[in-house]
């Protein structure tokens, strides 16, 4: 597998954790981020003594420095499986969104975060799972779920099944899907993710969003279920492809709008410079 390029990510609050990482964390301790000073009969750790602010302060109290610790993680990739990931040339979304698991698995390896892979159409799709944990091989794992995933025709409700596990608990949760089910039930599975950082990944395809150029005959064929039709494409039916797909994103923005949240769109290949920009503005 080649060299997977520098992918940048972090929770953008207070993170809690045992494990040294590379976030900003919730707790007291060792680290580099200085909070304020505490008599070392509260905290009893002479090493961090300090002197100076000792001296100034009335009393006979001797002062430690008190620091915010950095922790380690737990990322998640909720990853579209379904049918319809398998459009896209020369590549397609599910091969694109591949890369994507790849440098994020370098990066999560380098921060010393644990990941894992909640793959889903339907359902969840438990023979394709990979556990989150902190392993150099993990981005090979989680290839190999998704090259033995099969089409499958995917739904709202295998999201919503496959985000049951992490309900209530804290992790960096990046949602990849192209979102081509009926949208009713996606507020009520970002709520449960309310104590989770939802990254939103939108997979599309440029045949997906435009049109082709000339007047003709087109067969097209729905990619979730394989439904065909034949269609004399006109310049009204161009209008309203492009009005179809404008709505359909302005309907996720406004969504993911609601919780704050910013989709990223993943478009015909991985850029890891413009989705590091992307987490980075949006912390």
């Amino acid at each position: 597998m080649p060299t997977a390029p520098d992918l940048h990510y972090r929770m953008p609050h207070l993170a809690r954790g045992a494990r040294p990482g590379a976030h900003r964390g919730a707790s007291l301790g060792v680290g580099q981020a200085f909070v304020a000073h505490r008599r070392l009969f509260d905290w009893p750790d002479p090493r961090r003594l300090d002197l100076r602010a000792s001296l100034r302060t009335p009393g006979d109290d001797w002062l430690v420095r008190v620091h915010r610790q950095r922790v380690a993680v737990t990322v998640q990739a909720v990853v579209d499986v379904s049918a319809s990931m398998r459009v896209g040339a020369p590549r397609s979304k599910l091969e694109v969104a591949g890369d994507l698991l790849h440098a994020l698995a370098a990066s999560a390896f380098r921060a010393g975060d644990a990941l894992g892979l909640l793959p889903f159409d339907a359902q969840l799709r438990e023979d394709l799972v990979v556990p989150a944990r902190h392993a150099r091989g993990i981005g090979a794992a989680m290839a190999d779920a998704l090259a033995r995933s099969d089409a499958r025709a995917g739904a709202i409700a295998g999201l919503a099944d496959a985000v049951r596990p992490l309900a209530g608990r804290e992790a960096l949760v990046f949602l990849v899907s192209d979102f081509h089910w009926p949208l009713d039930g996606l507020p009520a599975v970002l709520d449960a993710l309310g104590r989770a950082h939802v990254v939103p990944i939108v997979a599309w395809d440029a045949a997906e969003t435009e049109p082709p150029a000339r007047d003709g005959l087109v067969r097209l064929e729905d990619s979730e279920s394989g439904a065909r039709r034949t269609l004399w494409m006109r310049a009204s039916l161009r209008r309203a492809w492009r009005d179809a797909a404008a709505q359909r994103r302005a309907a996720l923005d406004a969504m993911f709008a609601a919780r704050g949240l910013h989709p990223f769109v993943l478009g015909g290949a991985f850029d890891a410079d413009a989705l590091s920009r992307h987490l980075l503005e949006a912390d």
